[in-house]
């Protein structure tokens, strides 16, 4: 048992960041049964159980608090150790996981990860596509070592903050549209149905305001699948202004200058706090911070 034991730790803190089985699992890449043994081999040799299953998952019994509090600290000790020698030594192969909410991906990711791997050929890049809650949830649990998401998703005091660009939103719609004739439109006034994110969405939460208050025409979770759907129905969708023009034209799309309400969001690059960087991630988010004096007011127009 003891040749398990740094092992089954890991995994045992995977499963209390997860707050699921089968959410560790998933990310582990093991079947939830295989965790689940390793598991209960874990609470075996410690006497007693660390989790209590429910049905949305497990939380921590006494015991189990206890053992994270000391295996977290010290796992970070030695993970920020390795780290602080591969930086030394100059090391720079490897992986980097790096988690954005999906928007970025069209036009901002994709210029970022290209230079870096320009610069680290040896390297891997894992990106990681998700929600702006999941995003900051991926670097909070250490599974991603850089993130890039709104500023106004990330409320967490275990996370630092690099400001880098500002971008406004635009109303994108089919150039049969009644709005694609006009210059700019005041959704306060004309206030189209929109095909928007779901609830959990930075951009959606836009849509609810004080003063504004959208109608819903349909909810997707892909850039993809709500420029399809504009363009099918003859819709509506709002997106960064930064959105590439010629993937909207593939789509047979305009964009149209929202004049009112100002939406205007501030994008961010958040790592862990009290962690070293790597040095591949401190590239990352110099590339990022490069890229961003670029990108700050500019349209994807081509």
């Amino acid at each position: 048992m003891k040749n398990n034991l740094d092992h089954q730790l890991r995994l045992f803190l995977e499963i209390a960041n997860s707050k699921s089985l089968s959410a560790a699992a998933e990310t582990l890449s093991l079947t939830q049964s295989g965790l689940s043994r390793q598991l209960a081999s874990l609470e075996e040799y410690i006497g007693q159980p660390v989790f209590l299953r429910h049905g949305r998952g497990v939380h921590l019994t006494e015991a189990g608090q206890k053992l994270l509090e000391a295996a977290s600290s010290a796992y970070q000790l030695v993970d920020n150790t390795i780290i602080q020698l591969r930086n030394q030594h100059g090391v720079t192969d490897g992986s980097v996981h790096v988690a954005t909410i999906h928007t970025l991906s069209y036009y901002f990711m994709a210029e970022v990860v290209a230079k870096f791997m320009a610069q680290r050929p040896n390297a891997s890049v894992a990106l990681l596509g998700r929600s702006s809650p999941g995003v900051v949830e991926l670097v909070e649990a250490g599974r991603a070592e850089i993130g890039f998401v709104y500023d106004a998703a990330v409320a967490s005091d275990d996370l630092n903050i690099t400001p880098l660009f500002e971008e406004d939103m635009c109303l994108v719609v089919h150039e049969n549209s009644k709005f694609a004739s006009s210059g700019s439109v005041d959704l306060r006034v004309d206030m189209p149905p929109l095909i928007v994110f779901p609830a959990g969405y930075a951009l959606r939460r836009m849509l609810h305001t004080r003063d504004f208050d959208a109608k819903v025409a349909a909810e997707v979770e892909t850039v993809d699948a709500m420029l399809k759907l504009v363009s099918l129905t003859n819709g509506q969708c709002i997106l960064p202004n930064l959105i590439p023009a010629k993937l909207l034209q593939e789509y047979q799309l305009i964009r149209i200058k929202i004049e009112q309400p100002m939406m205007r969001r501030r994008i961010v690059a958040i790592t862990r706090r009290g962690r070293p960087l790597s040095a591949m991630t401190a590239l990352m988010l110099d590339i990022a911070r490069e890229s961003a004096s670029k990108a700050d007011g500019r349209s994807y127009l081509l």
